[in-house]
C-alpha cells in the first residue's frame, strides 16, 4: 500500500540532523543555539499558580462549544484589547491547527497561498497536507526587511486564495510597516484574497521601527478578510498547554466564523482543562513575557559586544521575535557552515537556507537560549567563522 502523495517521499534526516544524532550518541556535549522551547530555557514559571489553574472544578466539566468556551474566548479578547470581542474568536489546539483549518476553509486541492520569504518552513507542509501549495515570494533587505509588494501582486494567479504573513516575521524579526499593511490589504481586497497574519511574536518587540504595525487589530477595519493567529505557546511561553486562537476581521467575518465552527465541530480538539485555565494563564502572561524579553535583550547585547571587535561578522536588525540573523563571510554554503560548526565546535546553529534566506552568508541563532549557554556558544563558533 502506498502512502499519500501529501507526505514527504522520504523521512531520512538531513545531514545536520543526522550529525547531531550521531554526536550525541557518542556522548558529545552539544550546545544548542537554536532552542525555541521556552520550558527548557530556565525561566521562572509560577508553578503553583499554573497547577491551581489546571485544577479548577471546571476542568471536569465537558460542555463542548465549536468556537471554544466563551470564558476562554473572553480572556483572549481582553488580553489583546483593541475592541476585540469573544464573538470575534475561535479557539484551536495550536496555531498549526489554526493554519490547517484556514487552509481547509479557503482552498480546494490544487489552490495556493502566497508566503513572503524568508519564512518558517512549516507553512509548506501545513499547506501540502491540505492539498494546497505554499508559493514563496522573496522579500528584500535594504537597511531593514521589506515586503516586495509588486512581486506579491505579480505572483497572484487564478488559484491563489490567500497571503500568509508573520508579524513580526520568523526568523527576520520584520514587523509590517503601516504602509505595507495598507498596500497588502488593498491588494487582497482587489484580488479577492484572504490575509492570514500570525502574531505569535507580537509581544516581543526589541528594536521596533517607528512605523511598525503593532497588531492587525488596529482601526480601521481592513477591506479584506483578515485572520489573526496566536496562542499560549508564545504569548505565555507555554507550548505544552495546547491552546491557540483565530480572530476574524473584515468583510464576511461572521460567515467565516460560522464555517470555521463547522470545521472545529468535527474535531473538538481543544481540551476542557486548558480552556478552563485560560483566564488565569493569560493573567500570568505579562510576568513570563518580562522574563523572556529580558533574556532576548541580554543575549542581543552580548552578541553586539562580541561583534564589536570582529568586523567580518555582523547581525541584522532585530525588530522583534526570538531570533537573530548573524551575517558572515560566505566562504562556504550555509548548510556546510552549520555542519562544520556542529562537527568542530560542537554547537548547533540554523543555516539561513533553512528559512529560505537568499544566498549564503547567514546563520540563525535563538536569543531565547540560556545566557550562559549563549555566551559559551559564541565563544565556540566565532573562532570558526
Amino acid at each position: 500500500m502506498r502512502l499519500s502523495s501529501r507526505l514527504p517521499p522520504s523521512f531520512e534526516p538531513n545531514p545536520l540532523s543526522a550529525a547531531l544524532v550521531r554526536l550525541r550518541s557518542e556522548g558529545r556535549e552539544i550546545l544548542d543555539l537554536t532552542v525555541s522551547n521556552p520550558t527548557r530555557c530556565g525561566f521562572d514559571y509560577p508553578e503553583v499558580a499554573i497547577r491551581a489553574a489546571l485544577s479548577l472544578p471546571a476542568v471536569l466539566d465537558y460542555d463542548p462549544d465549536p468556537l471554544g468556551a466563551r470564558t476562554a474566548r473572553a480572556a483572549v479578547a481582553a488580553h489583546h484589547g483593541h475592541k476585540l470581542r469573544a464573538e470575534d474568536l475561535l479557539l484551536t489546539a495550536s496555531t498549526s491547527e489554526g493554519y490547517g483549518l484556514l487552509f481547509k476553509l479557503l482552498g480546494d486541492p490544487g489552490d495556493e497561498v502566497l508566503v513572503p520569504s524568508p519564512s518558517y518552513p512549516l507553512f509548506d507542509w501545513l499547506a501540502r497536507l491540505e492539498g494546497l501549495q505554499a508559493r514563496s515570494v522573496p522579500s528584500y533587505f535594504h537597511d531593514r526587511w521589506h515586503l516586495d509588494l509588486e512581486a506579491l501582486a505579480s505572483a497572484v494567479t487564478s488559484r491563489t486564495r490567500a497571503v500568509v504573513v508573520v508579524n513580526p516575521n520568523n526568523p527576520t524579526g520584520h514587523f509590517l510597516s503601516k504602509t505595507e499593511w495598507e498596500s497588502l490589504t488593498t491588494l487582497c481586497a482587489q484580488r479577492n484574497l484572504a490575509l492570514l497574519v500570525d502574531e505569535v511574536f507580537a509581544d516581543y518587540a526589541l528594536e521596533p521601527p517607528a512605523d511598525r504595525l503593532a497588531t492587525v487589530l488596529l482601526d480601521p477595519a481592513p477591506p479584506c478578510p483578515v485572520f489573526l493567529l496566536s496562542g499560549l505557546s508564545k504569548v505565555a511561553a507555554l507550548p505544552q498547554l495546547k491552546l491557540g486562537w483565530i480572530a476574524v476581521r473584515g468583510p464576511g467575518a461572521a460567515e467565516y466564523l460560522e464555517a470555521l465552527a463547522f470545521l472545529t465541530d468535527q474535531y473538538l480538539s481543544v481540551s476542557a482543562p486548558v480552556q478552563a485555565a485560560a483566564p488565569a494563564l493569560l493573567r500570568m502572561a505579562p510576568g513570563i513575557q518580562d522574563q523572556v524579553r529580558n533574556r532576548l535583550r541580554t543575549n542581543l547585547a552580548l552578541l553586539d559586544a562580541r561583534l564589536a571587535d570582529r568586523p567580518q561578522l555582523s547581525r541584522l536588525p532585530v525588530e522583534g521575535g526570538w531570533s537573530v540573523l548573524l551575517h558572515r563571510p560566505a566562504l562556504d554554503a550555509d548548510e556546510t557552515c552549520a555542519l562544520r560548526l556542529l562537527e568542530e565546535a560542537h554547537t548547533l546553529v540554523h543555516p539561513g537556507s533553512f528559512f529560505d534566506l537568499p544566498g549564503d552568508g547567514h546563520l540563525v541563532l535563538s536569543l531565547l537560549t540560556p545566557e550562559a549557554v549563549f555566551r559559551q556558544g559564541l565563544d565556540r563558533i566565532f573562532p570558526c567563522l
